[in-house]
This record gives C-alpha cells, structure tokens and sequence, in this order.
C-alpha cells in the first residue's frame, strides 16, 4: 500500500478502511460493514453519545465512544473485546432492568432497538434489580402516546424536537438515577407546546414514544352491520406499506392495499390524491387572486397540520397568510360525509371515514372542532401507515399475493399533482402546473418544475412567466420553518407562496410510516411518488375530470361560496399569552 492510501485510511479489525469525508469513526466503521450498536446515535442530529453502546478500543488511546471519535488516519481500532463486550451487556442490564418487558404488547415489538441489541448481545437474563416504580401512560395527546417506563434516555426525542422542529416541547429533568425526559412543568404531552409531529416518536429506539392507536375503534365501526366504513388513502402510504412485508422502500403498492382494505370489510376506498388535486385547483385560484390584489402575501400551504398548530402558537399574526384551503383529508372527509349518506342510502351518522395517513398530526386535525358538522366529525379515525400494516397482519393477509385492485370512482381518480403530495415541494409543484396555466391560457408541454424539488431544509426559486414574477420557498422541518417565518415578519423575504412540511423530506417522512433509520428509505419514497407521477396520463390537478365534474354537481365555482363552505376553514390562535398579556379572543 503507498503511502497516500495509508495516510487516508485507518485499520478496522485487521482491515483498512479508507477515510473520505465521515463525520465520525462510527459512520466510518458502518461502511466497512460493521454494524455497531446505539440508541442515541441519529445522522439528522447532534452526537450526544449517552448510550455508550458504540464503543471501540483505539490502540494507544483506549476505549472510547465511536460516534464522539473523529476518524483520523493511521488510527488501529478494534470494535469486539472481551471487555467491551461486557460493557455492553452491563449497560443492556441495566436498562433492561428499569424497562417495562411487556415486549408482546407493545407497538414497537419486533421494532425495538433495545430488544434487538439485546437479542444479538445474547442477554439471557438480567442481573439487576429495577429503581423505579412503573409509572402511568400518558395519554393526554390524541396523536401520541408516552410510556416513561420503557424510555432508555437516549434523548433523540430531545434533540430531534430542538434541533428539526425548533419547539422543545419535551426536555430532561432530574438527574442520576432520577433523571427523566418529560414535556415541562410536568405536563402531558397533549397540554404543553406539541404540534403532533410524531418526529419524537420515529426516532424513538424503544415504543416510550408512539403513534396513539385507532386500530381497536376501525375493527368494532367494521365489524358492526349498521356501519358504512369508507377510507382513503394519503399518497404516501402507497411508497411504504410494502416495507412491512419486505417489500423494497418506494413500491408502489396501491393495487395491494385497496383489495387489502375490502378484504377487511371497507365498503369504498378512495385516494386522498383527489382531494389533492382539488386542493390543487381552490389553492391556486387561492394564490392568483392574493398575487393579482398583492394582499395577504406571501401565501402559506396549510396541508400539514403540525406547521398549522405551530402557525396558530407561535405565528398568529401570520395565520391571514396561511392558505384557507382544508388539507385533502379533510377536503374528502367533508366530501364523503356531504355526498355518500343519500348515494348510499344511510343515516350521515352511519357513515363512518377512515383516513390511512403516513402523519400522527393527521390525527389531531381530524379531532379539531372546526372539522365537525352536528357533533360528527368529517373524519371519524385515522390510521397511521404502520397500524394498517398491523391489520393487515392481524388479518393474516398475505400482502404481497393479494390480487391487484382499483380505487372506486369518483374520489378514487387522481392525477399525477396529486400524488406528488407526498413529498417536501410536492404541494409547491402541482399550484404551479396549475398556476402557470392560468397565467399564460396556455397548456404546459412539460409540467414538471424541478426547481422546487430537492432534499435542503429550505429551498428558493424564481420564475417567471410572461410579465408576472412568480418566488416561492420550500420549507420541510419546523424550526427552518420559523426562521423563514420570522424574516417575513420582519419583511427580509419577498416572497409569493412558502410551502411548509413539518416532517424530513414531507409525508414520505411521516412518523406514522414504517421505522426507517436514516434518510435512504425517505429519498426511495419520494422517487417511487415521482415515478408514480410518470406512469399517469395525467399530470395536471385542473385535467382530473372527476374534480371538473364535482365541481358541477357539488361544489358549484372554484373559490365560490359552496366551495368555500365545504373545502374552506379559519384558523385559532393558539399563543399561550405572557404573564402581563391579557388572553386572545376568537380567530383570526
């Protein structure tokens, strides 16, 4: 070996492993095929290197943390001991110890990361006797849910809501053995300042953080024969749910998951892309409107619900900026509940809507008041993508040799500015083939507009179309959110429409998906949604016939009074007032 490559390359168990560009000897160690052990080790975070799982024995240096260690040339390291492997199982121990086992029933079984570090450590039984008596669920969020006694604090709940979403709505209190990750002032989840991400929850190693269930509520509505169960199905649930059945990241497995949705006893399945597209079309007749009075600029998206909650508490004054527009699940919600009690002949009250999403927020915007009519909520559960794999397992359908099945007509048929929903400047994308149209009269020859396509946090692009100048910004993860919302307020950005994702790279990101650790799994579902797009005819939300003919026989004009009634909505402030601040009254 010449002296170039041994000056770039460091020796791993008797193997040089070369150096080129790793933040760290763990990432580093991982690509030479080595799969070390971490709870608290996320490549979207800090390293905070609490876990003490990744150890390695650096000649001359010692033991020392991999993930804390920055890889160096000429470094010799070892990463199996026989004392690091007791380290090891001592801290597993001891987790375990103070860890509530009721591995069967909790959501994370077979997704653990503590029962799978333990199961290849080979920790048999556990030494040490627990220091903590089990403490309570804390079930004060509609979307999440906190068991304290299986946290390990390995803090990416922390981090992850401090450093992606800017809130840091749960922090650690206490120390030694008494410490604790807790939302502040000892209140629950649900009552502080959480916006119903989930990102806490996806990140979590153990099922101390999880989606709050529904599965039980959808089994009794489908089981009892005066109920009409109707679902629909977020675009993002179509490039994931295959991952629960060993399918690769980013399949399209729509045709599977409608025959699998009948066979458990849904009488209509329908894709939220249509209501996408319906989005699509009031949004952007939304935007031209505000462009041409230059009022009320620059125009937030308003489908993720978390950057609504966290618009309406920290932004209040920019809630006339957010778009009016429902998010498509409560588009179709509100059209479902509307039009199929006399199509189908059944009491509105019978009719029950099931939402498969790949957000836990989706479940507290389902729950806001102003998605009610008569007490009946337009949405009445939502499913997270991995609870309808559950069901789907509990079935005992065999996913992958189920027969291929169609949505059901009407608000079944989407085009491809639906589907592209699911991913970060997927929203930004399909106004634009609509707003551009309108702009100039004319039909785009080629709809696609990579300019606002990407994996960066925040995103700008400039276009211009005939005379009008048209400066968009795309925004994924909360506390870039803020940034770019605070220079608006201070009037630094001209801009014309911002849209918000909460979640890493948008829905395809969601924490209702399956668990993935690391961004390769995100970036295959939004490929396999681009891709989607391709293998449509259509491409273009204003093209759906089934949207031009809902607008006949429902909705009347586009931005018209009916539609206005049924796909439009107001928004609250949420701002916890300061001590000396009197409380905020109604909406804005």
């Amino acid at each position: 070996m010449n002296q170039n490559a041994t000056t770039r390359s460091l020796n791993v168990d008797g193997r040089e492993v070369p150096i080129n560009g790793e933040r760290n000897l763990l990432e580093v160690i991982r690509k030479a095929g080595i799969d070390l052990p971490t709870f608290c080790y996320h490549s979207d975070l800090s390293v905070y290197g609490a876990c003490r799982l990744c150890l390695v024995d650096i000649e001359g240096r010692g033991i020392q943390g991999a993930c804390s260690t920055p890889a160096e040339p000429g470094m010799k390291v070892r990463t199996q001991t026989a004392e690091i492997r007791e380290i090891r199982q001592i801290a597993i121990e001891l987790l375990l110890a103070n860890h509530n086992q009721q591995c069967p029933t909790c959501p994370k079984n077979t997704a653990c990361q503590l029962q799978d570090v333990a199961r290849k450590l080979g920790i048999r039984k556990v030494r040490f006797k627990p220091l903590h008596e089990p403490e309570p669920l804390d079930e004060t969020s509609v979307s999440l849910v906190r068991d304290p006694g299986k946290c390990v604090l390995c803090g990416d709940c922390v981090r992850f809501c401090a450093e992606i979403q800017g809130i840091g709505a749960i922090d650690f209190a206490f120390r030694g053995h008494d410490a604790a990750v807790l939302p502040a002032f000892g209140l629950g989840l649900g009552e502080g300042e959480c916006v119903n991400c989930g990102q806490c929850a996806a990140v979590c190693p153990t099922g101390a953080l999880s989606p709050r269930p529904e599965v039980d509520a959808v089994w009794q509505a489908l089981h009892d024969p005066a109920k009409t169960v109707v679902a629909q199905v977020a675009p993002a649930v179509r490039v994931a749910l295959g991952e629960i059945f060993g399918l690769p990241p980013g399949t399209v497995s729509s045709s599977q998951l409608v025959t699998a949705l009948r066979r458990l006893g849904v009488a209509k399945v329908y894709d939220t892309a249509f209501s996408a597209d319906l989005t699509v079309v009031e949004e952007a007749h939304e935007f031209l409107q505000r462009k041409a009075s230059g009022q009320r600029l620059p125009q937030f998206t308003s489908c993720c619900p978390a950057w609504v909650k966290f618009a309406e508490q920290y932004f209040p004054d920019l809630l006339p900026n957010l778009s009016s527009c429902k998010s498509p699940q409560q588009m179709l919600g509100a059209l479902c509940k509307a039009i199929l009690p006399a199509e189908l002949g059944i009491p509105r009250r019978d009719l029950v809507v099931v939402s498969i999403m790949p957000c836990t927020a989706k479940k507290f915007e389902a729950k806001r008041p102003e998605f009610a009519r008569d007490g009946l909520p337009d949405v009445d559960h939502v499913l997270t993508t991995q609870e309808l794999g559950r069901m789907i397992e509990e079935a005992g359908l065999r996913f992958a040799d189920l027969e291929p099945g169609s949505f059901d007509l009407p608000l079944g048929f989407k085009t491809g500015a639906g589907i592209i929903f699911g991913n970060s400047g997927g929203v930004s994308e399909a106004v634009l083939r609509c707003a551009v149209e309108k702009l100039t009269g004319q039909s785009l020859a080629n709809p696609d507009f990579y300019q606002v396509r990407g994996e960066a946090g925040v995103r700008f692009a400039d276009l211009s179309v005939h005379d009008t100048r048209l400066r968009l910004a795309v925004v994924h993860g909360l506390k870039n959110a803020r940034i770019l919302a605070e220079k608006v307020r201070r009037g630094e950005h001209a801009l014309d429409l911002i849209e918000v994702m909460a979640c890493p790279g948008g829905c395809v990101g969601g924490a209702g998906q399956p668990v993935s650790r690391g961004a390769a799994a995100r970036q295959s579902r939004a490929r396999g949604l681009y891709d989607a797009d391709k293998h449509l005819e259509l491409h273009k939300s204003q093209e759906n016939p089934f949207v031009t003919g809902c607008y006949q026989r429902h909705l009347g004009e586009v931005g018209g009074h009916e539609a206005h009634q049924l796909l439009h909505t107001r928004y609250e402030n949420r701002r916890s007032p300061a001590p000396s601040e009197p409380p905020a009254h109604g909406t804005l």
